[in-house]
């Protein structure tokens, strides 16, 4: 069952919109990079038409090159020539003129630039975004002084000879404007001497590109203040939407403390530095960075500015709220609600409803993960959050409802009604995020009834859907929790009915999208694992199944514990099998985990049959199937029947065992997996050759020729998982049949194919005859 979506209510990176205005104390100077980019622009507007393609891809790149960090020239070239060779070259060509001729040649480059009023036709249009970058390199340039142009038409020969450096030759450093950038300031009106020897004198040494970043990162040295804008306002829309195409963590982090270094008290940056660790489950930086996320923002003045004394109080208690969010991520709840009591006593003495019904709705949160019922805090958390016309929050409450009373065992038509309440509000308020959610938890909730169809079908409809929010940076919003929830549930039907090879794409395409270091591999990582066993365990590969159990109780403690259960059943340990059984019977019943106590249950009497108690598995099984029934799931009270009917089987009563056995049968073939089909239509003809044993001759034989014909049936299902161990016992019974009917040739192939699978297989753990 996917869990109600964990995610911090409050996010300042977002709600704030923007970077805070001269972060920095730098702005946008005219630099050798810049002109490079410039260089590019004129030949897209005056050289010789470019093909149609080529063109797109230079049109998307234009805005990247203009607002990203400065690239080197051979960074550049290269990003260029990737999209379009012949304009590549020509660049490298327009920027080998100046950097290897005189000063008049840069003169004569920005001279016939193509102005932007005058270019209606072109993409220097004055509206256009190369017009506009146009006009203000146009407008910077002019402003600069003899001396200035001198020292800008020197730093372009050395950005360019760096890159073009003739062997030999060590390479010249990139950075040289540091001295003259407030010289080439747009934004400054003065142009006094004593400013440009006090600047002259400050920055005489220039930092060597090595201090400030490593190969990885993206920068290379202070970024102005458009450039810190679009960097974080890009890492942070990646790492909501798309994480795969963000930097990497470490890459990330060290582009963040490039930037701290220049201007410690940069607040952003340090919100997305406790992102990014995040990410890699790193509790020290993503606490310290939360803290002095919230420690600069107070320090700068900027909600204090527009809010008075209530900024630097909203400050504070949202801070609390988001430290309390933290620690409930990393399981500390005594943290994260002493954080929580301390955020709701700020918000009440401010008064703040909204910053109080996000911490009523992180209070119900809490006490849902520490397996206390919150149901009484959820009501009243949905109930605020529509007073205060809080959309988001209270269909985040109505979702935990749902979920808390698919546990309970309220009816599928309840719950329906309820999802689809939330799923107005969403189409109402455009919350893609919300109706993913949404989509995920109702495919969840028909999997744990046992309706694998409508499973599929909300899994295909979220897959196939377009999502409401504006895709920017070439993102498809498909690497969320709901999308990985969803792809696990179809990777799971399709292992039940044996198309490994379709599973086998799925778990590519989630590993490719969620690699190991993301928060949602964890769910992608547990269904490969559980797939595994499973498969081991259907082939009676039992040495193959045990490492796995390890793995799977390294993501989920109960989950390793049931299937280390399983497997010492099959090698027959059962006094530890019974042992671990037991313990995790209470520990569910205590965290009132209903579909597991069921898996016990069945496993148990499972347990009781080795030992010829199926009397004494009888109270355990009606038991299973009472709560099966109570809870609405159908797949474990089939499976429930199944185990009953095979008790009454070997209790001597056939009759009765095949008409519960009819009871499961539609389901079964209906929505079940092909193993539990399988192991329904072979009981079900050994139930019809007990019964037959009784019966008249003249009867006998149509009853054992409709035996022979189940078999066949439960064959091709076993066939289709290739379990051999299951299909010797079908091989078997056919032979004996075949044999009994007086049908020689079939009972010969039988018997063939039977003695080639016991030939390959190794002894059975369990007689035919005391195994479901």
């Amino acid at each position: 069952m996917a869990s109600v979506h964990e995610s911090l209510y409050f996010n300042p990176m977002m709600t704030n919109g923007v970077v805070h205005a001269n972060v920095f104390g730098i702005k946008d100077w005219v630099t050798p990079y810049k002109i490079s980019v410039l260089a590019l622009l004129y030949e897209m507007t005056t050289s010789k038409p470019i093909a149609l393609q080529e063109r797109r891809r230079l049109n998307k790149l234009i805005l990247p090159l203009q607002q990203g960090p400065d690239l080197t020239l051979g960074q550049f070239l290269k990003t260029v020539g990737e999209c379009c060779p012949q304009t590549a070259y020509a660049v490298k060509l327009r920027l080998h003129e100046m950097a290897d001729g005189e000063l008049k040649d840069m003169e004569y480059f920005f001279a016939t630039l193509p102005t932007p009023f005058r270019a209606i036709d072109s993409e220097a249009y004055k509206t256009s975004v190369v017009g506009l970058f146009m006009r203000h390199m146009l407008l910077a340039y002019n402003k600069l002084s003899f001396s200035q142009v001198y020292k800008l038409y020197k730093a372009l020969q050395q950005y360019y000879h760096s890159q073009f450096a003739q062997p030999g030759v060590s390479p010249v450093g990139i950075p040289g404007l540091a001295a003259d950038n407030t010289d080439m300031d747009l934004t400054s009106t003065e142009d006094t001497m004593g400013e440009r020897m006090e600047k002259d004198e400050l920055d005489t040494t220039p930092l060597h590109e090595s201090d400030l970043r490593n190969e990885d990162a993206p920068s290379r040295g202070p970024l102005s203040q458009k450039q810190a804008e679009y960097f974080l306002a890009r890492q942070a829309y990646l790492l909501k939407n798309d994480e795969n195409k963000a930097l990497k963590p470490a890459a990330l982090q060290d582009e963040l403390n490039n930037m701290l270094k220049f201007n410690p008290d940069f607040a952003e940056a340090h919100y997305l530095s406790y992102l990014n660790s995040m990410r890699v489950q790193d509790i020290f930086i993503s606490t310290h960075s939360l803290l002095h996320y919230f420690d600069r923002l107070i320090l700068s003045g900027s909600e204090g500015k527009s809010n008075g004394d209530e900024g630097y109080g909203r400050s504070l208690r949202y801070a609390a709220l988001n430290l309390a969010a933290l620690h409930c991520r990393f399981g500390h709840y005594q943290q994260a609600d002493l954080a929580l009591q301390e955020a709701i006593r700020i918000a009440q003495e401010s008064n703040d409803h909204v910053c109080l019904q996000h911490c009523l709705s992180w209070l119900y949160t809490l006490e849902q993960m520490k397996g206390s019922d919150s149901s009484v805090l959820t009501e009243d958390s949905v109930k605020m959050a529509a007073h205060f016309c809080l959309p988001y929050l209270a269909s985040l409450g109505i979702q935990s409802l749902v979920q808390q009373g698919a546990v309970q065992g309220k009816t599928a038509h309840e719950l329906m009604d309820a999802m689809k309440e939330t799923d107005i509000l969403h189409w109402k308020h455009s919350l893609s995020e919300l109706i993913d959610i949404s989509l995920a938890q109702t495919t969840s909730i028909w999997r744990m009834y046992g309706k694998s169809t409508m499973a599929q079908q909300q899994a295909q409809l979220l897959l196939n859907m377009s999502s409401l929010e504006q895709v920017n940076f070439g993102v498809h919003q498909n690497n969320t929790e709901a999308f990985a929830v969803i792809l696990c549930h179809l990777a799971e039907l399709h292992a039940e009915q044996g198309l490994y090879g379709a599973v086998s794409e799925i778990l590519k395409h989630l590993k490719d999208q969620f690699p190991p270091h993301t928060q949602h591999a964890k769910l992608w990582m547990l269904c490969d694992l559980k797939i595994q066993f499973d498969r081991a365990m259907n082939d009676g590969k039992y040495h193959l199944a045990e490492p796995h159990v390890t793995a799977i109780a390294a993501l989920n403690k109960t989950e390793g514990l049931y299937r280390k259960a399983l497997v010492l059943k099959a090698l027959n340990r059962t006094t530890e099998a019974y042992s671990i059984l037991q313990r995790l019977q209470l520990y569910c019943e205590k965290t009132k985990y209903t579909e597991m106590i069921i898996r016990v249950m069945l496993a148990t009497a499972e347990l009781h049959w080795e030992s010829s108690g199926f009397a004494t598995a009888l109270p355990l099984l009606l038991q299973a199937l009472s709560l099966a029934r109570q809870h609405h799931l159908q797949a474990l009270a089939s499976e429930t029947i199944l185990h009953l009917a095979f008790t009454q089987l070997m209790l001597g009563v056939p009759d009765q065992a095949l008409g519960v056995l009819h009871e499961a049968m539609e389901p079964v073939l209906a929505h079940g997996a092909v193993m539990d089909k399988g192991r329904a239509l072979l009981l079900a003809a050994r139930c019809q050759v007990t019964i037959a044993g009784a019966q008249p001759d003249c009867q006998r034989h149509a009853a054992l020729s409709l035996a022979a014909q189940t078999l066949g049936e439960a064959a091709a299902y076993f066939s289709m998982l290739d379990c051999k161990e299951r299909l010797r016992d079908v091989h078997y019974l056919q032979a004996r049949l075949h044999h009994t009917l007086g049908q020689t040739a079939e009972r010969n192939k039988c018997a063939m194919l039977f003695r080639l699978l016991d030939q390959e297989l190794p002894a059975p753990g369990a007689a035919v005859a005391m195994r479901l």
